[in-house]
């Protein structure tokens, strides 16, 4: 409970734009998933909020363990990678733990790890199912207005979709599909996107912090 707490004061803390600076991580997990996947995604991302939503987050964005007690001390979590992932019991309990206690989880596949991720939430939240958020959602109309999220990357010709995990009327855990907004992210030089495709992603990933701090 004490971590759970914990987690509950970073959340108000950052309620207000500004004040203190908190930190945001990124997931390492098993299975031989590339969890290290676009190392430059988090930090534009973070450099994008700081300037346009007046956030002062750090730059420096650590690898958090899903079994490690340290990931109490992040309000918000990425996740990312092409491939398997695999939690043992412990970390479910403890990534359990971890979003019901206030945490936020973000999952971007980034193309490859669909069917491994399903099956791991599923580990996670047994009686809740990942559903598919409307276009109306409010993640969708922080600052920025969407109708869904935008489509960075072509794969397979499907359309992009949000997903998520709700308990007890919370948005626990975002999952995006079909989308590639870490990518959107990365530095320009990485994918070659367009200025508009960077802009959309950048936008669409401050509404995502923004819903999960202040909603």
């Amino acid at each position: 409970m004490r971590s759970a707490v914990l987690v509950v004061m970073l959340f108000a803390c950052s309620m207000v734009v500004g004040q203190g600076t908190y930190q945001l991580a990124v997931l390492k997990y098993s299975g031989g998933g590339d969890y290290y996947a676009n190392p430059t995604s988090l930090p534009n991302l973070i450099t994008f909020c700081n300037q346009n939503l007046g956030t002062n987050i750090s730059k420096e964005v650590p690898f958090v363990e899903a079994g490690s007690s340290n990931i109490f001390n992040f309000p918000f979590v990425h996740m990312t990678g092409h491939g398997n992932v695999v939690f043992s019991s412990a970390e479910v309990e403890n990534l359990r733990n971890y979003m019901l206690g206030g945490g936020f989880l973000h999952i971007d596949d980034n193309y490859g790890m669909d069917e491994f991720i399903r099956v791991e939430l599923k580990k996670i939240f047994p009686s809740q199912e990942l559903v598919e958020l409307p276009t109306n959602h409010p993640i969708f109309h922080q600052k920025y207005n969407f109708n869904g999220l935008p489509k960075i990357h072509e794969h397979d010709d499907k359309r992009a979709q949000a997903f998520g995990i709700i308990v007890e009327g919370r948005l626990v855990c975002l999952y995006t599909y079909q989308t590639d907004l870490g990518d959107g992210w990365e530095d320009q030089a990485v994918h070659n996107d367009p200025t508009e495709k960077r802009r959309q992603a950048l936008q669409m990933g401050a509404n995502i912090l923004m819903y999960a701090f202040f909603n």
